[in-house]
């Protein structure tokens, strides 16, 4: 149920745009196991005045053409599945796009259970392949 906003560059072409939100898709399936159907992405293109960045934060040199990755999923993964996803969409998006990998900037917003969402209706849905906290973590 993750929910994925990209900002990048407009001058990214249609086709790296694709294969971004691709490939932070397939990585949230293989390291969260998210459902392929779970597919809900916004990407927004922005002038290259609107993005902001040091050229070098914590001993990273950034080029400038920067993809930011925020992600709201629910909460319950170690530490270790998300550096594994954080791995898994830096690497393919270097390696499929002309982005490099110290330009992926990933931010993962964890929220509680399923009552935190609302898939249309104006309900909140039984989701089945779920787990709340109030069961066990791991959504």
């Amino acid at each position: 149920m993750p929910f994925v906003r990209i900002s990048l560059l407009k001058t990214l072409s249609a086709s790296a745009k694709d294969k971004i939100s691709k490939a932070v898709h397939q990585s949230l399936m293989a390291e969260f196991n998210v459902p392929a159907d779970d597919y809900f992405h916004v990407i927004e293109e922005l002038e290259a005045r609107q993005l902001y960045y040091p050229e070098n934060y914590l001993g990273i040199a950034h080029s400038g053409n920067m993809v930011y990755i925020q992600i709201t999923a629910g909460s319950g993964r170690s530490d270790e599945q998300k550096a594994k996803l954080y791995a898994a969409i830096a690497d393919k998006i270097a390696a499929e796009t002309p982005v490099l990998i110290n330009d992926v900037i990933i931010i993962l917003v964890e929220n509680g259970g399923k009552e935190n969402w609302s898939f249309g209706e104006g309900k909140i849905q039984n989701l089945t392949h779920i787990k709340t906290n109030k069961q066990t973590s791991g959504q």
